[in-house]
């Protein structure tokens, strides 16, 4: 039987090992908030289509490190999506939104 010293002698501290090596791309595009870029001040929630895009398959709003909104912007959607889904121009569960 090992001891610890024996066990820890090939290892570095800290060093965490995986099984598989990770496929991280950190020379990723930088996201930007469509809103700021295009100066939208008022997200119209009278606008089903526009909103579509920011809601997944399930109905789920999409989070904000997926749509590179600012957090400003994604509160004044999430205010938007639930006032269009309360006077019934998008769906609260979507089975077949897309």
């Amino acid at each position: 039987m090992a001891t610890l010293q024996q066990q820890a002698k090939g290892k570095k501290d800290g060093e965490i090992r995986y099984l598989t090596p990770l496929n991280i791309e950190t020379n990723t595009k930088k996201k930007y908030c469509r809103f700021k870029k295009n100066g939208i001040k008022y997200i119209d929630y009278k606008n089903p289509d526009f909103l579509m895009m920011l809601v997944n398959e399930q109905g789920k709003l999409l989070p904000r490190r997926l749509t590179g909104t600012s957090l400003k912007y994604q509160r004044k959607v999430a205010q938007a999506i639930k006032r269009c889904r309360h006077i019934a121009l998008m769906p609260y569960v979507g089975d077949l939104l897309k």
